[in-house]
């Protein structure tokens, strides 16, 4: 339905301290929920929970590189369909506070910044640098436009749009970076759209992140006195509503962290303190979902930490979407607050406990190279470095990452044999032996680019020589290896090319692609895959990639796969590129529950995620 302009309007009422919609005052209680972290035929149940929680609105991101990996090359479709998103949120009955960025944190890869800006080595990220706004300019003008007529006034769900994403958190504090974005947004959603900039709760965060003409908000968890972060807000916003755009639900994993959570008495509580204060209120994360593929970002405070497949983030609905007791609990709050739609909350979804499959041995991970497509170049996944030994090394000889330039992964092998890996930050020195002339093998893995602070310029690969003995290494053949397009397009099962060098035999250490099927006799349901004594590495179903394992590091144990992926009738493939070393049976478990705990044995931690 299109109504006139004037009988809908969404706007700060500065004298009365809140938000009026259509005339009326009006409060929101959202949830953030992130498009591009649930698979597209799951969002509608998600909204419908979201909704039936009590919930008047959802507060999403838009993840530039999601929509536009390649320069120029768009992608609105599918998992990326944005306005399908925003459609159904619409039907669900749920308004939209939209966040486009540029950048947005969210512990995705680069925080949403496409890689390919990198391209210019300097470039000043988040900045008025002129290559770095040309290209916000570019996207905004094909997202903004898209954006307009979903906006509330024009008879759509989107009340209110964040600009940028705690800028004042970022070194740079360029106040004509503000200037820029804020005249881009009025240009394309008109001056009459409620633009708002959200920021951590200290002074520093709100100088460097607020600007005339847009409302200040801020954000804080149950770690904080409300009425502390509230009055700092005032001072930056003396009149109109109090607004927590982000209040902490839960919190992120990196690996080799504990699984985060937060107590759910303490975040129904301050929901209930928030809300009676009159403020509006976002919860983030209402649902997590899930780092498919290379998708997960990474912190550096004093060292890389990359953070896990799981986005499960101890929210109210869990990594599958499921209800919790914080879902619960945080019903039972806001209805103290707001009618609450009636009728149950929508159940689980089921989950099959598949069991076991056996996975065999196929490939070396150099197979892949009779694949490429030599004009390819990737910014995700994985790189592959090869030269030759200078001389003869009959002893084990140091091989040296002196700079540190190793990012963020490197296996090492000489003639096909592993010898060991460099790690970014924490191991730059291996040792390794061979003849003069022989094969060496860097293969390097991207874990995910910086999404927060001032180390967002977080450039991939190898970055500086490396030294083995008294040689620098020189002469690399550099193969950018483009293993999700090989296996989406049914490599290693579909035959093989007679080039190919023989099939491995035997578990080997180093990196290996594993294959095997999964038969699910007529149910395709959600399932958890478990890699038991695996180490790390990456695994597909079907030609998708699920993500990064490393059980060996936790917390998590087991990768979320949504049964639209699966064929009830026909044999799922799966395989596995492991880098490290396999266990000798080869096994891989699927199933009914997550484990997103290190603490293998015990189930009290996952129990009572199960509602």
């Amino acid at each position: 339905t299109r109504y006139v302009s004037g009988a809908r309007s969404f706007s700060v009422d500065y004298k009365n301290n809140c938000f009026q919609k259509d005339g009326k005052p009006f409060q929101y209680v959202s949830g953030s929920i992130h498009y591009s972290r649930i698979p597209h035929y799951y969002w509608k149940d998600r909204l419908l929970k979201m909704y039936m929680a009590g919930l008047n609105a959802v507060q999403i991101y838009v993840p530039w590189n999601f929509h536009e990996e390649k320069r120029g090359v768009y992608n609105f479709s599918g998992d990326r369909d944005l306005e399908n998103f925003l459609d159904l949120a619409n039907q669900t009955g749920l308004l939209v506070i939209l966040r486009p960025g540029p950048y947005i944190c969210a512990e995705w890869e680069m925080g949403g910044l496409p890689a390919w800006l990198l391209q210019k080595p300097n470039i000043v990220l988040r900045s008025a640098d002129t290559d770095y706004l040309e290209a916000v300019n570019t996207w905004m003008a094909v997202l903004l436009p898209k954006m307009r007529r979903w906006l509330y006034t024009n008879g759509g769900n989107i009340i209110s749009v964040q600009v940028e994403n705690e800028y004042g958190s970022y070194y740079t504090c360029d106040y004509n970076y503000m200037r820029h974005l804020r005249t881009l947004f009025q240009f394309f959603l008109g001056d009459d759209t409620v633009l708002f900039t959200t920021d951590g709760n200290t002074d520093r965060e709100m100088t460097c992140g607020t600007l005339e003409g847009m409302y200040a908000t801020i954000d804080f968890g149950t770690d904080v006195n409300i009425s502390q972060a509230f009055s700092r807000q005032r001072r930056f916003e003396p009149r109109g509503p109090l607004v927590n755009s982000e209040f902490y639900t839960g919190w992120l994993d990196h690996w080799g962290d504990q699984h985060a959570q937060v107590d759910t008495q303490k975040v129904s509580r301050m929901l209930g303190e928030m809300l009676s204060m009159g403020a509006s209120v976002n919860m983030y994360m209402f649902e997590g979902g899930t780092n498919f593929g290379y998708w997960n970002g990474a912190d550096h405070d004093n060292r890389f930490r990359s953070v896990v497949t799981s986005y499960d983030y101890n929210a109210p609905l869990s990594e599958a979407g499921d209800p919790t007791e914080k879902l619960l609990a945080i019903r039972d709050t806001i209805s103290k607050f707001r009618d609450i739609p009636v009728g149950p909350m929508p159940p689980a979804t089921p989950k099959m406990a598949y069991g076991f499959v056996t996975l065999t041995m196929v490939w070396a991970y150099y197979s892949i190279l009779y694949y490429q497509d030599p004009a390819l170049f990737t910014y995700y996944g994985f790189m592959l470095y090869r030269t030759k030994l200078p001389r003869d090394l009959p002893e084990d000889t140091p091989l040296i990452s002196p700079l540190n330039g190793v990012h963020d992964r490197a296996y090492v092998s000489v003639c096909g044999v592993f010898q060991g890996l460099l790690e970014r930050d924490t191991t730059l020195v291996m040792n390794l032996t061979g003849k003069q002339g022989d094969q060496v093998d860097v293969l390097v893995e991207n874990m995910g680019r910086v999404n927060f602070g001032s180390k967002i310029n977080d450039f991939k690969g190898l970055l500086s020589n490396l030294i083995l003995g008294k040689d620098v290494l020189t002469d690399w053949q550099i193969y950018p290896l483009d293993i999700d397009g090989a296996i989406a397009s049914g490599w290693p099962q579909s035959g093989q090319r007679r080039s190919l060098p023989d099939p491995v035999r035997g578990p080997s250490d180093g990196p290996v692609f594993y294959q095997g099927t999964l038969t699910t006799n007529g149910l395709a349901w959600d399932t958890f895959l478990r890699l038991n004594e695996w180490t790390k590495g990456q695994v597909w179903i079907n030609g998708v990639n699920l993500g990064r394992y490393w059980p060996k590091r936790g917390p998590q144990q087991t990768l979320y796969i949504p049964g639209p992926l699966l064929s009830p009738t026909q044999p799922n493939n799966i395989t596995v590129l492991e880098l490290e070393r396999a266990p000798p049976h080869t096994r891989v478990l699927f199933m009914d529950r997550p484990q997103l705990n290190s603490t293998s044995g015990k189930t009290s931690q996952t129990t009572d995620r199960q509602t």
